[in-house]
């Protein structure tokens, strides 16, 4: 139940506290707005998750400025690539968005300042000769990882444990076996014979 509540899979979570007759710790409607949100997130639609997280969780992003600054920083990454994949190669939509949204946050926090400079980088080269460093912010999984985070933001607001409970147990199982092998030799099983 908790690896089907922190992912967000609404629909199987009812059904499984349903069958297993538990009910469910959270309001089952969360994980589908969360669910959601990690969609938008992940298909570059940034502004729209930013809409859905002020829906779900007002204070969340005001109260989270390393979250915030992140989201609108990806949002100016979407908008390179849109610059990018355009016909005429039009960029001045990231600049404005940069200088109004992102160039007053930035001088207040030297980890925001750097991750701003490097975004900007962007620009000064063609998509197809960018460095490893500046390759790595137009990887989607770059939108993943964001995901992740709001998820998790979303997820501590409401009182939901982060890491899946599987996790930790996979965890213990390892130790112990790691413990075990120490005195007795036996068959071991690997962590991809699980999954």
């Amino acid at each position: 139940m908790n690896y089907l509540i922190i992912h967000g899979y609404q629909s199987t979570a009812q059904r499984f506290s349903q069958e297993a007759d538990i009910d469910t710790p959270v309001d089952p409607s969360s994980l589908g707005d969360r669910r959601q949100v990690m969609a938008l997130i992940q298909d570059g639609r940034i502004q729209e998750a930013i809409e859905k997280i002020n829906d779900i969780d007002p204070e969340l992003l005001d109260t989270n400025p390393s979250l915030h600054f992140s989201l609108l920083r990806l949002q100016l990454i979407e908008l390179i690539r849109e610059g990018f994949d355009s016909n005429d190669g039009n960029v001045q939509p990231a600049i404005d968005f940069a200088m109004a949204h992102l160039s007053q946050r930035a001088p207040n926090n030297p980890q925001f300042l750097a991750d701003l400079e490097k975004t900007m980088a962007l620009l000064c080269f063609p998509p197809d000769s960018l460095i490893p460093q500046l390759k790595e912010l137009m990887d989607v999984k770059l939108r993943r990882e964001i995901a992740n985070k709001v998820n998790l933001a979303l997820m501590t607001n409401q009182g939901v444990q982060g890491e899946p409970r599987i996790h930790n147990l996979i965890n213990l199982w390892s130790w112990g076996e790691a413990l075990l092998s120490e005195k007795v030799d036996f068959p071991r099983l690997e962590r991809n014979d699980l999954f």
